[in-house]
């Protein structure tokens, strides 16, 4: 019977977080027109509306940086918040918003490095991404370059590397090099993949995150962060006290 009941036993239900914990969203692409996020500056506010709406304070975007694709630069990135910024005071909105950068690791990437000329956001902090196709062979090098022009690297969404499911060693080291991890909500979500949202759940577990972003590129992707406010591993990592985003 023991066995029965524990087969047939039901989880509680959680109540909804409240995400107005976190305060700040450090990874989203919310300027109209420069990457594969907002297409206007309406898309924008009510993207913004709902972050607002959610309790966050403040939202860091972070348009791609690509060398091949999106050519963005610290000048079109700050001149788009500006715009964003301006619209949304225009439609009185008080959200607070700041821009750095998504940069994609290629050899622009470490040119920029390089040149110190990186977008960053709270305490110096640089998000990255791999290609989803193949490891970096550098990635290593790549984080040692970034702390040694006094930079903090951020791997985006760990947890979305098929290279890596599964591959902890691999990912403590990078954390004992000093790279912070930072997850996205929706992985969560199965909206990824399975592999991703079981990835996720795993490296939660494990208390690898230092931070939870939402990657919101549209609405849609806000509707399924607001629908896993019960979601017990979003309940487990905002446990954190030491998660970033309390001190952005």
């Amino acid at each position: 019977m023991g066995l029965l009941s524990n087969i047939f036993k039901r989880t509680p239900k959680l109540d909804p977080i409240d995400l107005s914990l976190l305060g700040t969203d450090i990874h989203s692409h919310l300027i109209p027109g420069i990457d594969d996020g907002s297409k206007s500056l309406n898309d924008s506010f009510q993207m913004l509306q709902k972050f607002s709406d959610l309790g966050y304070k403040k939202i860091i975007t972070t348009p791609h940086v690509m060398s091949d694709f999106y050519k963005n630069t610290p000048e079109i990135i700050l001149g788009g918040l500006e715009k964003v910024k301006s619209y949304i005071k225009e439609k009185g909105l008080n959200i607070e918003v700041e821009a750095a950068a998504e940069y994609y690791l290629d050899f622009h990437f470490e040119e920029l490095i390089e040149a110190g000329n990186l977008l960053t956001f709270g305490d110096n902090y640089v998000l990255f991404e791999l290609s989803f196709m193949h490891e970096s062979k550098r990635i290593k090098e790549v984080i040692f370059n970034l702390q040694n022009k006094g930079y903090k690297p951020v791997l985006a969404h760990v947890e979305r590397y098929p290279f890596y499911f599964n591959e902890w060693d691999k990912i403590e080291d990078f954390m004992n090099r000093g790279c912070i991890m930072q997850l996205n909500t929706n992985s969560l979500s199965g909206v990824y993949g399975p592999q991703v949202k079981k990835m996720a759940e795993e490296i939660i577990k494990k208390g690898w995150i230092d931070l939870i972003s939402s990657d919101c590129h549209h609405m849609g992707h806000l509707e399924i962060m607001n629908d896993m406010r019960t979601n017990p591993y979003l309940h487990q990592v905002m446990e954190n006290k030491n998660l970033l985003n309390y001190h952005i």
